[in-house]
């Protein structure tokens, strides 16, 4: 019980997070600056993003609950924090401040935090549980590239 608790409070803190990230983003997919950004030929259509970020924020809500059942501290719940602070404010350094470079900066450090996570806290008994965390590394490494294809296009 105490995991599905865990769960909803996950999904509503990743969710909200996501929110507030839309928020800070306005109308800026479909805005003059960012429709005339020379973008990645592999850049996938709008609508494959809010599946994967869908598909992501459950996976590190399930993730999370494991984790925070088994290991729940200050340092982290610290972690975490730092990995929703960089998740949210990308898009307002990147669509509403128009700042692609530390846009970039940004997702390899979430990147990093989020392989962080994979890496430390994979012992025994989130063995399993840590791979719920990959399509968050997956998705992370493509928004990287297509970060870093901003950058030295345009």
């Amino acid at each position: 019980m105490k995991r599905i608790g865990y769960i909803i409070l996950f999904l509503a803190l990743n969710f909200g997070g996501l929110a507030l990230g839309t928020l800070f983003m306005g109308n800026e997919v479909t805005g003059e600056w960012y429709t005339a950004l020379n973008k990645a030929p592999w850049t996938p259509p709008g609508w494959v993003f809010g599946f994967a970020w869908t598909t992501i924020m459950i996976c590190f809500s399930i993730y999370l609950s494991f984790l925070f059942e088994i290991r729940k501290s200050t340092y982290v719940t610290i972690i975490y924090g730092i990995a929703l602070f960089l998740n949210v404010s990308w898009n307002l350094v990147f669509f509403n401040q128009h700042l692609v470079i530390l846009g970039l900066i940004n997702l390899v450090t979430l990147l990093l935090v989020i392989v962080y996570f994979f890496i430390s806290f994979g012992d025994d008994k989130l063995s399993k549980a840590r791979y719920l965390l990959m399509p968050y590394i997956l998705w992370l490494c493509i928004a990287v590239s297509l970060n870093l294809y901003i950058v030295t296009n345009n």
